[in-house]
């Protein structure tokens, strides 16, 4: 996090599939360099199932899906609508914006909320996520968004494709923390990184109760964040929206249900 410019942002970044024991089998300097320079846990928890899309509609909304309604890959209205991160940031005036190679993910915010939103097909590329790192790069230093979320998709095609923890799947993780570099390098001093996973794998499978799919890694780096410090408390995925919230000062919705991670601040 090297330039300099007028305006914070807080960056969001999902690498879907992300095992934390996969960190030590793989050289991540990345996400090393995350470690370092700021809080971070390799046991936090995903929520049940443990599904892209139910993942990050409890990311964004801070409830189980038992709650918000989601429970496979195909989105479909909330029985009882409950406003996310985005319509509270929204209404607090804040611009967002939402850059992903994952096209359900569209569905994580209703209509006219985000002030900037770009989809590539391009998650089964092996290359697909530094298009979309890429073009993170250019939306923040161009736009100066209060927040963007960052959606990698790549790993977990290579676990599908290949199996979790395969030499295929570390290979990929490996090539997308080189994609993370490159949004990082695009941060300046004054900016938080939040960068997460939604869920883990197994053999070439998610979505049950399995510590292999339910474990994740948690990393956050930015100021007043504490360096180096490992994370006791419990994380799990409900946390974010309002530990998000709490950075972009922005009210927390009354129904959520996580809380923010006070303990990440020195």
């Amino acid at each position: 996090m090297y330039q300099t410019r007028d305006v914070m942002t807080v960056t969001l970044v999902v690498i879907d599939g992300t095992r934390p024991d996969a960190l030590s089998a793989v050289h991540c300097p990345n996400l090393q360099r995350l470690r370092a320079e700021g809080a971070s846990t390799l046991a936090a928890a995903s929520v049940t199932p443990s599904i892209t899309l139910p993942c990050h509609m409890s990311m964004f909304h801070s409830v189980p899906p038992a709650r918000h309604g989601i429970i496979t890959n195909d989105w479909m209205p909330m029985a009882r609508p409950l406003p996310g991160l985005i319509e509270q940031a929204h209404a607090a005036g804040r611009r967002c914006g939402f850059i992903y190679n994952w096209e359900p993910l569209r569905n994580l915010s209703v209509p006219e909320r985000l002030a900037f939103s770009y989809f590539r097909d391009v998650s089964y590329e092996m290359n697909g996520d530094q298009v979309i790192a890429e073009e993170a790069v250019r939306y923040i230093a161009g736009d100066r968004p209060d927040f963007v979320f960052v959606y990698l998709g790549t790993v977990d095609v290579a676990g599908h494709a290949y199996g979790w923890m395969s030499p295929e799947y570390l290979a990929q993780l490996e090539r997308v923390d080189g994609a993370l570099g490159t949004v990082l390098n695009a941060l300046s001093s004054d900016d938080t990184v939040l960068v997460i996973s939604d869920h883990g794998g197994h053999d070439r499978t998610h979505g049950t109760e399995m510590p292999e799919d339910m474990t994740i890694p948690w990393f956050i780096a930015g100021p007043g964040i504490r360096r180096g410090y490992e994370i006791a408390a419990p994380v799990s995925l409900l946390d974010v929206a309002p530990t998000l919230a709490q950075l972009l000062d922005v009210a927390p919705h009354p129904d959520w249900e996580g809380r923010f991670i006070e303990e990440a601040y020195a």
